[in-house]
């Protein structure tokens, strides 16, 4: 019997993240801009230096609903002419508010890029706000939230951002607002921070894709160029200030038969020269199922269905000022929340005492940099992540050398970054569970003052 020779593998081919071209329109919007051949279906982010810091006080959540309201109707089209407009040419387009701005994305196939880029420029450059729409959007609102508070993961969040951040900053309270907060939200409201924060000048426009028969400068210059504004610098960035003392927060759930663990504080970001070696560390800690605290909590105690520890960015400043969320996530049965805690505390000991392996540090560095390929296949994925570094205030290479750090850092240096980022007597632990049955091997455990809220 003959049989079909076996496939051999191929040259592995070098790749780096991909470099973007700079540009700017005439009326100062920045552009960055990527040819990527085969990517039929073309993205673009718009980011807008339109903050959370920026909202007036008493309306949290007014950027969010101006976000929302962006595919509501403008000048030229209904809110269900846009739609349909939008149907037509096959593109979606979502909008955002965090920290940083508000983002603007939109996909469609490359043969109708024109008329969904003018469909975009339009949202942007007139928008409607109907009173009609800004109604319904509060009101969606609204009806979010009691299911926000609802959702335990949800809810420690919003606990340990109150927790962690001054009370009179913008991050100890919810991005999406109260429902205080959002209850005060009209069209008016909407209509002034608008006016007031969005322009092109302080805009950046992303776009990534399969530019072949297109003339892309002609097409940007004929729709998101026809929108004009004043030139206003934006906001400068606030510092972000924490207190992460040791101490327990129980957000008292009776009956709840998990408990939600979030543990955190804040600490380098990005713009920090350890992020390479933090981002490998924590990885090893809690990144995947390999992980240690999978291994402890997961495989050997089996108290959890899984726990992730992870470094999420807040608001990132070229001056240093800025500063990232360092956490551990996961619940576990109420009965064990006491010795899950303890467990975890144990497993960053041991960290601290004998450091990572060589293997873990491998294993890391594989997961991270060598499925990068793959993971930034689609033209979204570039775009989001070029977006990701103009709201960080990053250089346009920031990708690219972040992963040939990575993949020259060590052991030691990995180890010593995640060791930093979680001293025991610096994290806040925010439970959410039943009170009357975790507070009192959670005192026992010592790791800190234990509060009990509702």
């Amino acid at each position: 019997m003959t049989f079909h020779p076996q496939p051999q593998p191929g040259e592995a081919k070098p790749w780096a993240f991909p470099a973007p071209e700079r540009g700017a329109l005439s009326n100062g919007m920045t552009l960055l801009t990527k040819h990527r051949p085969g990517q039929q279906v073309i993205a673009v982010e718009v980011l807008l230096a339109a903050p959370l810091n920026a909202e007036p006080e008493g309306l949290d959540g007014v950027a969010t609903i101006m976000a929302r309201a962006f595919s509501e109707g403008t000048d030229e089209h209904t809110a269900e002419e846009f739609a349909a407009e939008l149907e037509r040419c096959g593109a979606n387009l979502d909008a955002h508010a965090d920290h940083p701005g508000v983002r603007v994305s939109l996909e469609v196939p490359a043969s109708r890029l024109d008329k969904a880029l003018g469909l975009l420029a339009e949202a942007l450059r007139a928008p409607a706000f109907p009173d009609d729409e800004i109604k319904r959007l509060v009101a969606n609102r609204l009806d979010e939230i009691p299911h926000e508070l609802a959702n335990p993961a949800r809810r420690a969040a919003m606990a340990l951002s109150k927790e962690l951040f001054p009370a009179d900053s913008r991050p100890s309270r919810p991005r999406q607002g109260t429902e205080e907060t959002v209850r005060r939200i009209d069209a008016a409201a909407v209509k002034a921070f608008y006016l007031t924060h969005v322009r092109p000048a302080t805009a950046t426009a992303v776009v990534v894709g399969d530019f072949t028969d297109i003339d892309l400068p002609a097409l940007l210059d004929a729709t998101l160029g026809r929108w004009t504004g004043s030139a206003a610098e934006p906001l400068p960035r606030p510092a972000v200030t924490s207190d992460d003392s040791a101490r327990v927060v129980i957000v008292d759930r009776p009956g709840a038969v998990q408990t939600q663990l979030l543990i955190g504080r804040t600490g380098a970001d990005r713009q920090d020269p350890v992020w390479a070696a933090q981002v490998l560390g924590v990885y090893c800690l809690g990144g995947t199922l390999t992980s240690r605290l999978d291994r402890v909590l997961r495989e050997e105690k089996g108290y959890t269905y899984g726990v992730r520890a992870f470094a999420q960015v807040l608001l990132s400043s070229a001056d240093g000022t800025g500063a990232a969320l360092l956490a551990i996530s996961g619940s576990v049965a109420t009965e064990v929340t006491g010795p899950a805690l303890a467990d975890t505390w144990q497993v960053i000991r041991t960290l601290a005492a004998e450091g990572l392996t060589d293997d873990e540090r491998d294993v890391a560095e594989q997961n991270l940099v060598g499925v990068a390929p793959l993971r930034y296949e689609t033209a979204s994925a570039v775009a989001g992540t070029l977006a990701d570094q103009v709201e960080q205030q990053l250089p346009d290479d920031f990708q690219a050398s972040l992963y040939a750090r990575l993949a020259t850092t060590g052991t030691v240096e990995a180890t010593a970054a995640v060791v930093n980022a979680f001293p025991l007597d610096r994290l806040v632990t925010v439970l959410v569970g039943d009170a009357s049955k975790i507070a009192d091997p959670v005192r026992e455990l010592g790791i800190g003052p234990v509060t009990i809220v509702t």
